[in-house]
């Protein structure tokens, strides 16, 4: 059995920061304190951890303890411009500072999770425009996807990567790319970066090719899909998150001012790494994520795969993370309000008086989870006069989804819900924390750790503990990996480790709420 050990907190006088020009362009200096990391721990071994997420990239240090040490980040709107990404890439790199860099033993790189990508394979050039996760793809290319695959696969969705491929396959682009000489390959937004790093491109994760037929419980692209004519599409080495992969590159190691033997590790989707950072320990313990749409995700020991519910899982070691994500999120809060007017009307919320309002939160027709009806309208009517009963209610709606999303979870058989972590802009905001309260069985906390880079760092750290024959609480500093093997009865009799104190106070931090 394996747990996940919850990662200390973050101290915050060794953060190093950049200068916050406001202008996103500006290559700037970090701002660091006079407290150096590296100063009072030079022989300390770093990891890196490497976030490619719908708006912007962010790079996260910490030691061998699971401290920060220093982060970087850089915006990049919503662009599906590669150019962007890699220049987002130097930028962050740039502004960790050199000392820093100079001690980081293994790095790992999340993305987010079903964005397609067709590149050459020695160049990595687009061979055509990115498919980002938010684009779902027509019913012609899920009917493609349907004929091929299993009676009632969930890869049969406008969602899935292999939806993406089929675009380009029914389209006829990537057979037009091989024909002009170029050699086309499907990779994911994660694979891309790490790209850069390590050299390669036909290389992938277990999480991330999950959407595009990846089979994790056998470790094998499934006989169905490699039969198909598009097969060589298919990345050709998938790595188990945190699995060593090889060093980077001479010309990564002089661009980034990162060590020549620096170790690239597998590496995940963004919210699975969130889901590591946010410090779950056993089969049970589950986490909220509120951002662009509000994501479920629980450790179990059982798998749970239903998608007519929007439940699906994927494999983190011995163990599996089942979940869902809803459409109805931050995102939608933030076509009635401004960030300003969300932390304005926070206070005036009155958790223990439901204003009675039966609304259904989504952005627009479709849902996705706890049951997937691309017809679902939203429903957020009527709208009172008052906006903080008005906002009360759509919380109080999304509080009902993610307590109905437990519960479909609990009837696939999944292990028996323990408590929840919240990650997330929502984490913030005691309102939703005592709203939420109201509706879910278990203890709700906010986890110390939110921040998907950081879970990238736990997956780097993993990388080398693993080159080192070490895991766990074997590791030589006496910190555990993110990773700890428990048997059946040892996780019976330690049952859960003391709660996390709740975060207090805040507003509801919409800035936040809105990355996916």
């Amino acid at each position: 059995m394996l747990g996940i050990a919850l990662p200390p907190d973050p101290r915050p006088d060794l953060i190093c920061r950049p200068s916050r020009t406001g202008k996103p362009a500006q290559r700037s200096q970090p701002q660091c304190s006079h407290r150096s990391a590296v100063a009072s721990s030079a022989k300390q071994r770093f990891f890196l951890g490497l976030d490619w997420g719908t708006s912007g990239g962010r790079a996260q240090v910490i030691d061998e303890a699971g401290g920060l040490v220093a982060e970087s980040k850089q915006k990049y709107g919503y662009s599906t411009d590669g150019n962007e990404w890699r220049r987002a890439l130097s930028i962050v790199m740039e502004a960790l500072p050199a000392e820093v860099k100079s001690n980081v033993t293994s790095l790992a790189v999340d993305g987010t999770s079903a964005t397609a990508l067709l590149v050459d394979r020695e160049t990595r050039e687009f061979l055509a425009p990115p498919l980002m996760y938010y684009m779902a793809q027509s019913q012609e290319y899920v009917e493609a996807v349907r004929e091929i695959a299993p009676p009632g696969d969930g890869l049969a969705a406008p969602t899935s990567t292999l939806a993406r491929l089929m675009n380009w396959h029914q389209g006829g682009i990537w057979q037009a790319a091989e024909a002009a000489g170029k050699k086309p390959v499907v990779t994911h937004h994660a694979d891309w970066i790490a790209g850069f790093l390590h050299g390669q491109i036909d290389i992938s994760d277990w999480n991330n090719s999950l959407k595009l037929g990846y089979e994790p419980e056998s470790q094998q692209w499934p006989p169905w899909l490699t039969s198909q004519s598009f097969a060589g599409l298919l990345p050709e080495r998938i790595f188990q998150p945190g699995q060593p992969v090889m060093p980077i590159t001479p010309e990564a190691s002089a661009a980034f001012g990162l060590p020549h033997d620096c170790l690239v590790s597998a590496g995940t989707t963004d919210s699975i790494a969130a889901f590591l950072a946010a410090g779950l320990r056993f089969p049970g313990d589950a986490v909220t994520i509120l951002g662009s749409t509000l994501a479920v995700k629980m450790l179990s020991s059982v798998r749970a795969d239903e998608p007519s519910l929007g439940i699906y899982s994927q494999r983190l070691g011995s163990l599996w993370i089942a979940g869902g994500a809803s459409l109805g999120g931050g995102a939608t809060l933030l076509k009635f309000f401004t960030p300003e007017q969300l932390m304005a009307l926070s206070p005036r919320i009155k958790p223990e008086q439901p204003t009675g309002l039966d609304y259904y939160v989504l952005n627009e027709p479709g849902e996705r989870f706890p049951k997937f009806d691309p017809h679902k309208q939203p429903c957020m009517e009527p709208r009172p006069a008052d906006d903080a009963i008005f906002l009360q209610g759509l919380l109080e709606a999304m509080a009902k989804t993610e307590a109905t999303g437990y519960q479909r979870l609990a009837e696939q058989g999944v292990s028996k819900l323990r408590r929840i972590f919240t990650c997330g802009g929502g984490a913030a905001s005691t309102k939703w924390m005592d709203i939420r309260r109201l509706h879910l069985p278990v203890p709700v906390t906010a986890s110390p750790q939110a921040d998907s880079a950081y879970g990238a760092a736990l997956l780097a750290r993993e990388g080398w503990l693993k080159t080192q024959g070490l895991q766990g609480d074997r590791h030589p500093s006496e910190s555990r990996g993110y990773l700890k093997t428990f048997s059946e009865n040892a996780v019976g009799q330690q049952g859960v480790a003391g709660e996390l104190p709740v975060a207090d106070g805040g507003s509801f931090n919409a800035s936040q709420a809105a990355v996916g």
